[in-house]
C-alpha cells in the first residue's frame, strides 16, 4: 500500500510515519524531498518568502520521482510528504510576491502533481485543529512562524475540501483521509483506510 502523508509544517506528519513504521517495519520510508536534497544533500532550499522557482521545482520534481519508484498497491511505502504539497508551499510563496515564484509557476506545476497522484493508494492530510495544537518545535530546521504554518495549512484545506486545483476527480482514485486526534487515533485512521480497500 502506498501511502502519503500530507499537509503543513509541524503539525505532527514525521510523527505519525515514524509510528507507522515502527507499528508496521514492512513498510519502505521515502524521508521529504527537504532533508533528502538540503538537509543530506548538495542543495541550499529556502523557506516561506525566499523560496524560489529553483527550491520548489526541485522537491516537486525528486517528489514526483520518488513517488514514481511504486507502480503497485502491493509496495508497501509511506512518503513524507508529497507532491501536493509543493503546490501549497508555492502558492504561499506566490501571495507574497517577493521572488520567481508567481501565479503561472503553480499552476505550472498542476498536471505532473495530478499525474504522479495514480501511483498512491491512500493520501493522509494533517490539517491544524484546534482540539488538537501541536505546538513547533524548535529543532533548528523546522521554521518558527506559527502564521506561516496556519496560512500554508489554509491553502491546503482549499486544495483538500475546496478542491483548488481541480484534483478532486483523481482523489477520486485513492482513498483521501484526514488524521485527526491522538497519535494512536491517527494509526487507526490509516489502518481503517487501507483496509476499506478489501471491503
Amino acid at each position: 500500500m502506498r501511502i502519503a502523508i500530507s499537509g503543513s509544517h509541524s503539525l505532527g506528519k514525521s510523527t505519525v510515519v515514524r509510528d507507522w513504521l515502527n507499528s508496521n517495519p514492512d513498510y519502505l520510508w521515502e524521508d521529504e524531498p527537504y532533508r533528502a536534497l538540503s538537509l543530506n544533500g548538495p542543495y541550499e532550499i529556502a523557506f516561506q518568502d525566499k523560496s524560489t522557482r529553483l527550491h520548489n521545482g526541485l522537491q516537486l520534481f525528486y517528489s514526483i520521482s520518488r513517488v514514481h519508484r511504486y507502480s503497485s498497491m502491493t509496495d508497501n511505502v509511506i512518503f513524507d510528504r508529497c507532491p501536493i504539497d509543493y503546490l501549497a508551499y508555492s502558492q504561499y510563496t506566490a501571495e507574497t510576491g517577493k521572488t520567481d515564484i508567481d501565479s503561472d509557476f503553480v499552476l505550472s506545476m498542476v498536471d505532473a502533481v495530478r499525474e504522479s497522484l495514480d501511483h498512491l493508494d491512500v493520501l493522509a492530510f494533517v490539517p491544524s485543529s484546534m482540539e488538537w495544537p501541536v505546538l513547533i518545535e524548535e529543532d533548528g530546521i523546522r521554521p518558527l512562524d506559527v502564521e506561516y504554518r496556519d496560512s500554508v495549512d489554509l491553502i491546503f484545506k482549499k486544495i483538500y475540501r475546496e478542491n483548488l486545483y481541480n484534483l478532486s476527480p483523481v482523489f477520486g482514485n485513492l482513498k483521501l483521509i484526514e488524521l485527526i486526534g491522538d497519535q494512536t487515533q491517527r494509526l487507526h485512521q490509516i489502518q481503517a483506510a487501507i483496509e476499506s480497500f478489501s471491503s
